[in-house]
């Protein structure tokens, strides 16, 4: 199975008012000519794994020996020998496979997979256009069924009509899925964000200086603490956004103390799954914060709010007032204070 990471020319909305073109994973059969293909959000290699898993799951077994270049996230050449990645070397291992690492600037090597990432930019991509990175992974999808149905001229017939040769002379997929993706563990800090990639993601406060474990596979995060969730979070593929960029930051309503085991915070590029809300840092990351006090009146009630607001940075606040909620919007614009 020939393998390829390549960035189509298409331009994908990441959230958070980016865009960009994250890498696709493609692989083709070498008997079959049969396609599989996913967007991830990074060449880093637990992402690249977590493609590879992907991928491999829709075929329902594991090729004897993948046939990668010399991608960072895989192996180099070194000495003029090849040398696995660690993660992707213990990955090789996982699945019982070979990988067979191509000789630096030679892409005849693996030539099925380069044809087709020109199939792909030729056939695919004209006059289509994406919302998301998962809506470009559903149009892939329903695409790579047609692409894989059609006639093959230098094969004369169908890809699909000998992919049950290629399934068979594979192994097996292992008997229990193994622990892949993002994994750190980390003492939270006191403004209760970890960060993952190039972006940091709200946890409940009540785990303040304590150990929590950081999980994340393609589309989520999840912050645990002590085997309970505290956090869970749609994983932002956007990138640490500039200043002049920076969004309205929100914060709902207060948090209930009743509930800080199971309080769940929203990012900049998704809403929260459950629990309260807390300001997305994707852009107000590394600022200085600044005390600040807010006078808020409501018909039944007058009170002063003390809270930390980073600056540079536009909030609407949620002040409780006498039975309902009351919104004050503070900072309306970028700089304001």
């Amino acid at each position: 199975m020939q393998c390829d990471l390549r960035s189509p020319s298409a331009e994908i909305p990441l959230g958070a008012g980016q865009v960009g073109s994250p890498p696709v994973l493609v692989m083709s059969a070498g008997y079959s000519r049969m396609l599989f293909a996913v967007m991830i959000p990074t060449r880093q290699a637990p992402d690249l794994i977590l493609g590879h898993w992907e991928l491999l799951t829709q075929m329902g077994a594991v090729p004897r020996e993948l046939v990668w270049d010399n991608e960072g996230a895989v192996g180099s050449w070194r000495g003029g020998a090849p040398k696995l990645a660690e993660e992707f070397e213990a990955f090789r291992g996982i699945l019982g496979v070979a990988v067979h690492q191509c000789r630096p600037r030679d892409p005849e090597a693996k030539g099925l997979v380069e044809r087709t990432n020109g199939y792909f930019e030729s056939s695919f991509l004209p006059g289509r256009t994406f919302t998301s990175a998962a809506d470009f992974n559903d149009q892939l999808t329903t695409w790579l069924v047609r692409a894989n149905a059609r006639h093959h001229r230098s094969l004369g017939c169908r890809p699909a009509d000998r992919w049950a040769v290629d399934a068979a002379a594979m192994v097996a997929l292992p008997p229990v899925t193994p622990a892949l993706g993002w994994r750190l563990t980390t003492r939270l800090p006191r403004d209760h964000y970890v960060r993952l990639d190039a972006n940091d993601y709200s946890v409940d406060p009540a785990a303040v200086g304590r150990k929590v474990e950081v999980t994340a596979n393609l589309t989520s995060v999840a912050v645990t603490w002590a085997g309970r969730l505290i956090a869970r979070h749609e994983r932002c593929w956007a990138a640490l956004l500039g200043h002049a960029q920076a969004p309205r930051c929100r914060f709902a309503s207060p948090p209930d103390p009743s509930r800080h085991t199971t309080a769940v915070a929203s990012t900049a590029c998704g809403a929260a799954t459950f629990g309260w809300d807390v300001p997305s840092r994707n852009a107000c990351r590394g600022r200085r914060l600044e005390s600040e006090q807010v006078s808020t009146t409501t018909a039944q009630s007058s009170r002063v709010v003390d809270r930390a607001r980073p600056r540079d940075c536009g909030w609407v606040c949620s002040v409780p007032g006498d039975g309902h909620t009351s919104v004050l919007e503070v900072g309306a614009g970028l700089g304001d204070d």
